[in-house]
């Protein structure tokens, strides 16, 4: 049994077709399929189930990818330990942004980046929360951001930035108040962004009585809210960071939240509890500092980065 023929099931599995795997693996579909045969022949267990349109794991071959996967991991970790002690920033960054996050910081992000590493293959996938914490338990991302509170087995929670939720109101809508407050909106319509739940409970928390006259929609992006309101009435939410997406003349209908209401979001970095690539990951909260609101970013790591 090699590393390699490990690697060769773990993409087998991902890929669940022989042809893609192969080209994962930088090989000949032949030479995959002989390797796999070789492995079951030396365990004496069938791996992969086989036929013309299918390929998949057996009952067997689900503990011994999962076991394959951790092994990698570890080996991984040799490399990435002489890494890191020579000071080098580079190798491969596999990173996961949440959806109701990555349209604010990915655009800069990603320019940032390639510009001061371009050393680093960088790969970014927009996940929620649950995929993105199963995908760091499996070794198949090395870190993501999404909001705080996800809690999971052998995953670290680093607290990146704060963000504050403001109030879009139609211009029908009190739009001479300077402040927004709840009691004022009794009766109008809210609008709140669906699978956001950070934006569904800043929302529900000082909307007190949103089962009278409230008319709620759920729409699919902060962008599609805040032209409903545009042509409907009412009022959306929406975070901090979306105030330079909207125009000159939208932005005079931007209210602050006044009270004691939960009216912000905290988002985190998430890593394995293992993960040892400390440069790495400062790359990343360095690239942020270098463009995020500095009142927003957490003072520990605008002072201290990352600290394993």
């Amino acid at each position: 049994m090699t590393l390699q023929q490990l690697k060769y099931i773990v993409a087998i599995d991902r890929q669940r077709n022989f042809a893609k795997a192969a080209e994962q693996c930088g090989i000949s579909q032949p030479t995959l399929s002989s390797m796999l045969v070789k492995l079951e022949e030396e365990l004496d267990v069938r791996i992969f189930e086989r036929s013309n349109k299918h390929v998949t794991p057996t009952p067997a071959g689900e503990k011994i990818i999962r076991q394959a996967e951790k092994a990698l991991a570890e080996a991984e970790r040799i490399s990435e330990l002489v890494t890191e002690e020579k000071g080098d920033v580079s190798g491969s960054l596999a990173l996961s942004i949440g959806p109701t996050i990555a349209p604010y910081i990915l655009p800069k992000f990603i320019r940032i980046y390639r510009e001061n590493y371009p050393q680093v293959a960088l790969s970014i996938r927009e996940l929620k929360a649950d995929a993105m914490l199963g995908e760091l338990q499996q070794g198949r991302l090395d870190a993501g951001i999404a909001t705080c509170g996800h809690k999971r087995d052998g995953i670290l929670e680093v607290p990146l930035y704060t963000e504050r939720f403001m109030v879009y109101l139609a211009e029908s809508c009190w739009r001479k108040l300077p402040v927004f407050k709840p009691e004022n909106l009794t009766h109008e319509k809210m609008w709140i962004m669906k699978e956001a739940q950070c934006l569904r409970e800043s929302a529900f928390s000082f909307c007190k009585s949103r089962a009278v006259g409230n008319h709620i929609y759920e729409a699919g992006s902060i962008d599609t809210l805040v032209r409903i309101v545009d042509e409907n009435g009412g009022f959306t939410i929406i975070p901090e960071m979306h105030l330079p997406l909207l125009s000159e003349h939208q932005r005079e209908n931007v209210r602050p939240i006044e009270g004691d209401f939960l009216s912000q979001r905290r988002v985190s970095l998430y890593l394995r509890s293992d993960f040892i690539r400390e440069r790495m990951l400062n790359t990343i909260t360095t690239t942020l500092l270098s463009f995020m609101p500095p009142k927003m970013m957490e003072e520990r790591i605008a002072k201290y980065g990352i600290r394993l």
